[in-house]
């Protein structure tokens, strides 16, 4: 299977004491993918735009030796990338602090034709994942081009893939349910956070959010419950899947984003959705003990 991810990446400042990493919510899936594709046999491209600053080479050096495929990143002349810092409670849940204002990704559908709008047309694709960041984070314009990607991914035979990912610091609920709602339509499979969905949809429950979804074309969907069991919907299929118990969380930062990998990776080679939902408890529960969005490889062995 061949996977496009589209978003965006920041410089990370995280743990104690505090060091310099990377993360960003579809990046971080990206990676966890790639690290994974080799044990399901797929590989991973990445579109994104960054400065033409070290810092920016240094991120480019850092996904290509995770085997990710950086020929659809972008390059604005002056810009260096977004920067977010990472404080946590004691129970390890995170808190985010962000300059992110001249991140150069807000202008990726600047220009007239894109490398990610170029590869859809062209090449061989089996999956297009965006999340909801991915579409805040763009100028109006460029939502609409972005959900002409996923437009055409969807009339090209591809899965599309979401993750709602709503962030109020981004943009309001209004704003954010109108271009979601014009997404679902394009939606193969949704990955939604609960919590976020509920932030959007406050006086809805959980069958109405399922059936609001499938009802606009979306026939799988995964809703996340951090440490309690995830629920899943496959057509009129509904069944949920616990993860196995953590004993100490130290960092809840990509705990979503690294069970969404694991999930895609175990779906999109054919395995069944309880499999895929172990797989991806089973990530998450590995990076929530780590510092940071990305987990030591090393760390993964068991599931490599």
């Amino acid at each position: 299977m061949n996977i496009i991810g589209f978003g965006e990446c920041m410089l990370e400042i995280s743990g104690a004491p505090l060091t310099l990493r990377f993360g960003g919510d579809t990046l971080n899936t990206c990676l966890y993918l790639a690290r994974l594709g080799p044990r399901h046999g797929h590989r991973v491209a990445y579109a994104t735009a960054l400065g033409d600053d070290e810092l920016s080479a240094g991120l480019l050096r850092a996904w290509r030796e995770e085997g990710i495929d950086c020929r659809l990143v972008g390059h604005q002349p002056g810009g260096t990338p977004g920067l977010y810092l990472v404080t946590t409670g004691p129970d390890g849940e995170r808190h985010f602090h962000y300059w992110r204002a001249n991140s150069p990704v807000r202008g990726y559908f600047a220009g007239p034709d894109t490398p990610l709008e170029q590869s859809l047309a062209r090449d061989r694709w089996d999956a297009f994942y965006l999340s909801g960041i991915s579409l805040a984070i763009l100028p109006p314009a460029g939502r609409e081009r972005l959900l002409d990607c996923a437009r055409q991914a969807r009339e090209r035979g591809m899965a599309v893939i979401f993750d709602n990912n709503y962030r109020i610091r981004l943009w309001p609920a209004g704003e954010a349910r109108h271009w979601h709602d014009r997404l679902a339509p394009l939606i193969t499979l949704a990955l939604l956070t609960e919590e976020d969905e509920q932030a959007l949809y406050p006086d809805e429950a959980t069958d109405a959010l399922l059936a609001r979804w499938q009802g606009a074309g979306c026939r799988e969907l995964v809703l996340k419950r951090g440490a309690a069991p995830c629920l899943i919907a496959l057509d009129e299929a509904r069944f949920s899947q616990a993860p196995a118990p953590v004993d100490s969380v130290l960092d809840t930062c990509a705990a979503g984003d690294s069970f969404a990998a694991g999930y895609l990776a175990a779906r999109l080679a054919g395995e069944a959705p309880a499999a895929a939902a172990r797989l991806g408890h089973a990530l998450a529960g590995i990076v929530i003990q780590h510092p940071g969005a990305i987990a030591p490889r090393d760390a993964m062995l068991s599931l490599l």
